[in-house]
């Protein structure tokens, strides 16, 4: 196959790694220069900086690893090339344009698969089979948390100049650290916005929120809270989930899981598989990708998936601008009812 990459950042140089190390070869890249990181890994490939040339060259696939403000503007017009998509989360920083890039995928026949990479993670893999079997019951609430400093995450770069700490590319906590709104809604179902708050407490010198909390019901009857910050030190990417007839507890930084149930009196633990590092779940998801791509597979991540997420995004937004939880009712219908709609 042929597949364009548009974006070299860290995520971008990421798949490209990735793709060489499964054997694919023939690889385009689009770059739209706001990267920071050196040359020196994109020789030998052709570097285009004008979409609509790098498409005319054809290829089957494209990666949108683009600041997420921008994705759109790259996906739409690949999907209406042709082309098979993978899209770093989140979808989009708006719903602006999201139904054109839904009628450009339809038109074409050409599948998506959202970049959340942690649909991909043998720990969480392992909650949703717990859940999936009723082991703990019915989930009744959660708690998700993720903090992590923005400093400590490029250290090649100066923070305020990376997509995550600027309004204009998409940044901000509630967007860029969105992967529990996923493995959320992958475990629980559909869900909407009872009450958010966004705000800037840090030091840090950005123009987007450094921390965001949000309150969630599903239609399953879970609901919980998401906690995301980015001044946590040292990081901290937890998940509780109590049921009616038990407690699953998983923590990023050992990666297993512990699962307690009344008649079992303690803790069982699952463990990370050996030898896994973060890199694996990005390499899972590409070899499933490219098996997507290839028609072996449908994607674990839709497009719809994207959507849903986004829209919990957007409500949280204008939830916690209009008060959060003062003088929300009236709004909170409306914006309940387009989360769970659309």
């Amino acid at each position: 196959m042929k597949i364009l990459i548009a974006g070299l950042g860290s995520v971008g140089r990421r798949h490209l790694r990735n793709l060489a190390a499964l054997g694919e070869r023939n690889i385009l890249l689009y770059r739209t220069g706001l990267s920071t990181l050196p040359e020196e890994e994109l020789a030998g490939y052709p570097v285009y900086v004008d979409l609509e040339a790098a498409l005319a060259e054809g290829p089957n696939a494209v990666i949108v690893a683009t600041p997420t403000a921008r994705h759109l503007e790259v996906a739409v017009p690949a999907a209406e090339a042709g082309c098979h998509l993978l899209i770093e989360k989140p979808l989009s920083h708006s719903m602006d344009r999201v139904d054109e890039l839904k009628t450009a995928v339809e038109a074409k026949g050409v599948e998506v698969l959202m970049g959340y990479q942690f649909r991909f993670h043998p720990g969480l893999r392992e909650v949703k089979r717990e859940l999936d079997d009723g082991s703990i019951g019915r989930p009744l609430s959660f708690h998700a948390h993720w903090g992590e400093h923005l400093d400590d995450w490029h250290p090649w770069e100066d923070y305020r100049l990376g997509y995550s700490a600027r309004a204009d590319l998409g940044g901000g906590a509630l967007l860029t650290l969105c992967h529990p709104l996923d493995y959320l809604r992958w475990f629980f179902g559909e869900a909407v916005v009872a009450w958010a708050n966004l705000g800037r407490i840090s030091e840090l010198e950005i123009d987007v929120e450094d921390v965001a909390e949000v309150y969630l019901q599903f239609d399953s009857g879970a609901r919980g809270s998401l906690h995301l910050d980015y001044f946590q030190r040292p990081p901290s990417h937890t998940l509780e989930i109590i049921g009616s007839d038990g407690t699953i507890r998983w923590d990023n930084r050992d990666g297993g899981v512990h699962r307690y149930r009344p008649g079992d009196e303690q803790w069982e633990i699952h463990p990370l598989p050996q030898g896994f590092e973060r890199n694996i779940m990005f390499l899972e998801e590409m070899r499933h990708f490219l098996d997507v791509c290839r028609g072996v597979s449908r994607p674990i991540c839709t497009l719809e998936d994207g959507i849903r997420s986004l829209q919990l995004i957007v409500a949280a937004k204008e939830i916690a601008a209009i008060g959060g939880d003062k003088n929300v009712s009236k709004k909170h219908d409306s914006i309940s009812s387009l989360s769970s709609r659309q």
